[in-house]
């Protein structure tokens, strides 16, 4: 009986190319289901659920706001159970808790069980199905191509919003805002068995190398013994990648400063983000309409990390924020002389090609700097930092109006944060790895 279920278990699907591909698309699967919850899906259903329920605002602002902090708290916990587990058994548990979040957010009747659910389903999924956990795997599964894998895994979450965004106005003339939540709830449940049998680890779990070279027998053992480990402390194969545990890397200047690079980036970036329709209304004179668009367009312009992630491979993914994050608080800065449509979209597109893929390359240079068998625990480590410049980004957009009936003080602001964000990157070089604590991982 046991070994019928290890049997069963070790069952996977035979396919034509790299086995890596197949689990990186099944992790849009989950990215999809995963925005549900997100703030731009709840800010763009807020207006239905206000007009059939008669909520505040408020209320739904802050179980966003509540559900992105706890995922930051979330995060390094998770970081550590995907180097140790993989995304196997994680990302359905993911998917479980967040169908069981939406279906109860379809029953609720008060703003509190609202936000509880949401608070939840937030919390679980950002770190299993979006954040840390995928982009484990996919530093796991790919190393010569783990740029563009990375990408992959940053425009998942912008285009689902987009998509769910829309589907959940048509369900919603057509049924209700709450028949959107339950059925995005059962895909979730649904989701989570194909997780189960395609999921793995690492490829040598299945005989493979990263970017599917076939593994020795030697290399199948020594795999093994790897993974036994938790994936630490493995010798390095000549034309390995030297790979750091998160206690070493936590050591180096380069891991903070990334860190603070990140928090300046998002800080700045959800600031005006959040800000940006009411300031091209008010002070550009755009209608809400033509505000919106341009605001979609950055926001569909993430598929540019697709290109960033062929473009780091040649000038190395610390360079490429360096450019990206100038280009940001130029076109930041631009914002000031914007007073037309056609000096609107101009800022949406180079904000969207330059700015959307710099978290992905954030999680590139982690990659790069610090290597794959510990990657989970030092991206779970910087996600705090996101989390907390996200929060301090969503709400000193509001305040500095409410104090001085501007967005002066933002733009400036998110400039600084950008420029600031620029020279930090340039600072922190690619860390050397002390003789002693090579030889205690060896």
């Amino acid at each position: 009986m046991a070994s019928s279920l290890a049997a069963l278990l070790d069952w996977r699907p035979n396919t034509p190319f790299y086995y890596g591909w197949l689990v990186l698309g099944l992790s849009g699967a989950g990215a999809f289901v995963a925005t549900a919850p997100a703030g731009v899906v709840l800010g763009g259903a807020q207006t239905y659920i206000i007009d059939d329920t008669g909520w505040a605002r408020t209320q739904i602002g802050l179980a966003a706001s509540c559900g992105v902090g706890l995922s930051g708290v979330f995060a390094p916990f998770a970081g550590r159970l995907a180097d140790r587990y993989g995304p196997r058994w994680l990302m359905p548990i993911g998917a479980v808790v967040l169908g069981l979040s939406m279906l109860a957010i379809a029953e609720v009747t008060s703003s509190w069980q609202f936000m509880i659910a949401a608070i939840i389903g937030r919390a679980v999924s950002q770190p299993f199905l979006i954040g840390v956990v995928p982009r484990t795997m996919a530093v796991n599964f790919f190393n010569r191509r783990r740029n563009i894998a990375l990408s992959l895994t940053g425009i998942y979450r912008p285009i689902s919003g987009a998509l769910i965004v829309q589907a959940f106005s048509v369900i919603t003339l057509l049924a209700d805002w709450r028949m959107a939540f339950r059925l995005m709830g059962y895909l979730s449940l649904c989701v989570a068995l194909p997780m189960i049998v395609i999921m793995r680890r690492r490829p040598e779990d299945i005989g493979m190398l990263p970017d599917g070279a076939r593994a020795t027998a030697a290399t199948t053992q020594s795999g093994g013994a790897a993974s036994a480990r938790g994936g630490r402390g493995s010798a390095t194969r000549p034309g390995e990648e030297v790979s750091w545990t998160s206690r070493e890397a936590m050591r180096t200047r380069a891991f903070w400063m990334v860190s603070a690079v990140a928090f300046l980036n998002v800080s700045g970036s959800s600031g005006l983000g959040f800000s940006l329709v009411p300031y091209l209304h008010e002070f550009a004179g755009l209608t809400t309409p033509q505000a919106t668009g341009v605001l979609s367009i950055s926001t569909f312009l993430a598929l540019s990390s697709l290109v960033w992630g062929q473009v780091a491979g040649r000038l190395t993914p610390r360079w490429c924020i360096v450019a990206a994050m100038g280009v940001s608080a130029l076109a930041t800065l631009w914002l000031f002389q914007v007073n037309s449509l056609a000096a609107a979209y101009a800022y949406g597109v180079f904000w969207g090609l330059f700015h959307s893929a710099l978290e992905v390359l954030m999680y590139m240079v982690l990659a790069d700097y610090f290597g794959r068998n510990s990657y989970g625990a030092i991206a779970g480590a910087m996600r705090p930092f996101e989390a907390g410049g996200l929060g301090v980004g969503q709400i000193i957009g509001p305040v500095v109006y409410d104090l001085t009936g501007s967005y002066t003080i933002l733009i400036l602001f998110s400039a600084t944060a950008q420029v600031s964000g620029m020279i930090l990157m340039a600072l922190a070089r690619r860390p050397e790895r002390r003789a002693p604590l090579a030889a205690e991982a060896a």
